[in-house]
């Protein structure tokens, strides 16, 4: 799989016209989007059972995490106990699909509070597997962030949320704004002088009514750390009885005020001045990201459990990284236990086949009712 992008300074992103993207940038970009779309199939392949493999595995390498995010299910509930994905059942899962193409290592928790998550680099990228997680940024320090680059790493997405302390503090409930601050732009340092094209570096912000008059800032934050790319994620939450900032009423999905769309034409204003690729989840534009779709059944749109799987730090085969946010509880949309059954057993097993079924019907299983896909990636 060949490399996603070159460091670009924000000079070389744009030709000079400032409008086109330069053939680097571009090449780059077409790969990150052919990626990021692996989930699309055509309608003809969608029956209750798969088949062809999953192309992707999110392999939740942990569920601990230091923060206190106040749009996160963790800070307020138990989902599992706490746990680390032991080394065996994450080579044992690898092992089982040797031809996948992408594994993402974050679920639940923050993937570097494990230590040994370079070596699980290491160990998919020997295997030609394009690998990334999301990461709070908080142990980016420089051992870890070399040890990371030189596993191979190819895509590192930093929940940042904010562009001053005072804000960062609201959403991610501790203070860490200017560590993760310092330590992006050390790790961006650290990529130009052992001139690492990979990884691909991102800074992402979650779309809360609360802080979308951060974005302007949040980008122009991107540029001066070296990061080249930002985006806007939308927020997941409960229906009912949400907690923190995790409810309807924080979200700017269908509902944004003209105030804060002119926000976001702000900012990708100020992205396009300075050179950083603004965009959103799901390899769309901002403003299409919190539009609504169109068409009264948004779950139809959905291929993931045709082409994922995503598995917790104990064995829990859930149908794709929302399902933890869109739901309390893990059991009505558990899929299958790692630890006692084959992925191949469990991708075309009866709850599998149950789960794509209602997918496919006008009464789609609870967690995906509401679901607009491009609530993540």
């Amino acid at each position: 799989m060949s490399t996603l992008l070159p460091i670009l300074p924000p000079s070389d992103v744009l030709d000079e016209n400032k409008d086109v993207l330069t053939p680097e940038a571009q090449a780059a970009e077409e790969e990150k989007n052919r990626m990021r779309r692996y989930f699309q199939k055509p309608e003809e392949q969608l029956t209750p059972v798969a088949t062809q493999e999953p192309v992707c595995l999110y392999l939740e390498t942990t569920n601990r995490c230091n923060l206190l995010c106040v749009t996160c299910p963790r800070t307020y509930e138990q989902l599992e106990p706490e746990a680390d994905m032991p080394w065996e059942m994450f080579t044992s899962l690898i092992d089982q699909y040797p031809n996948i193409a992408r594994v993402v290592l974050h679920g639940i928790g923050e993937p570097m509070l494990v230590k040994d998550i370079a070596e699980r680099v290491k160990y998919l990228k020997d295997r030609n597997i394009y690998v990334l997680f999301n990461t709070n940024g908080t142990l980016l320090n420089d051992k870890n962030g070399r040890a990371l680059i030189e596993a191979g790493l190819d895509e590192l997405r930093v929940s940042l949320d904010a562009a001053e302390s005072e804000v960062y503090q609201m959403v991610r409930g501790k203070d860490f704004f200017d560590k993760i601050v310092e330590n992006v732009k050390n790790f961006t340092r650290l990529q130009r002088e052992m001139n690492a094209p990979k990884p691909r570096v991102s800074l992402w912000l979650t779309g809360l009514r609360e802080t979308v008059d951060q974005l302007p800032n949040f980008v122009r934050l991107s540029h001066e750390v070296g990061v080249t790319e930002v985006y806007l994620q939308r927020l997941v939450f409960f229906d009912e009885g949400s907690n923190g900032l995790a409810r309807a009423e924080s979200a700017l999905f269908e509902h944004t005020t003209a105030a804060e769309e002119a926000m976001i034409a702000e900012a990708e204003r100020v992205a396009a001045e300075l050179g950083v690729m603004f965009s959103a989840s799901g390899a769309v534009d901002p403003g299409e990201s919190i539009r609504m779709q169109a068409t009264d059944s948004p779950w139809s749109l959905c291929r993931r459990p045709w082409s994922l799987m995503y598995i917790t730090a104990n064995g829990r085969v859930l149908p794709c990284c929302i399902a933890p946010f869109s739901m309390k509880g893990y059991g009505s949309f558990t899929l299958g236990d790692a630890t006692q059954h084959s992925l191949r057993d469990i991708w075309n097993g009866s709850e599998y086949q149950r789960f794509r079924d209602g997918l496919l019907s006008s009464a789609p299983p609870p967690a995906c009712a509401n679901c607009g896909l491009r609530w993540s990636l």
